[in-house]
């Protein structure tokens, strides 16, 4: 059976989500900060007419060191009954790919925990960690956003 996978970047290293789950793809715009929120929650911007609340992946991810360039993304995507943008260091591809390149979740890939993760994809010479978006934000963590 084949996937369809939106493929970015986080750093040097390369992630994949359901394209099923993407409503699309923006270059980062003004965001405004919230008070107290965690350290992840960049904040809300406008999208379409609507405030979407917008995360940063590296954050989320202990991926440090990350500067925003013009490749800079925001992903947005829907998260069960949520919509989220998910700023990420570029967006490369859309890949089709066969669940035969699609092996299990090693106990720690890169600085994501293996919780977020539903596989790795080895795409000609290259790992592809396929996250689970579901996973990205606790129940908790869902609820405040939705109060953004």
């Amino acid at each position: 059976m084949e996937k369809q996978l939106v493929i970015f970047e986080l750093g040097s290293e390369n992630f994949g989500i359901d394209i099923a789950s993407v409503e699309g793809i923006v270059k980062l715009q003004e965001i405004t900060k919230i008070p107290q929120a965690p350290s992840y929650m960049e904040g809300i911007t406008n999208h379409r007419g609507s405030v979407l609340p917008v995360i940063d992946l590296h954050k989320r991810f202990g991926i440090t060191g990350q500067e925003q360039t013009n490749e800079t993304r925001i992903v947005v995507a829907n998260v069960g009954a949520l919509k989220i943008g998910m700023i990420v260091s570029a967006v490369s591809e859309v890949l089709t790919i066969d669940d035969s390149v699609i092996e299990p979740p090693p106990p720690m890939v890169s600085n994501v925990n293996s919780e977020f993760i539903v596989g790795v994809a080895k795409i000609d010479k290259r790992l592809v960690i396929l996250l689970d978006l579901v996973k990205v934000l606790t129940t908790e963590e869902k609820n405040q956003v939705a109060k953004m």
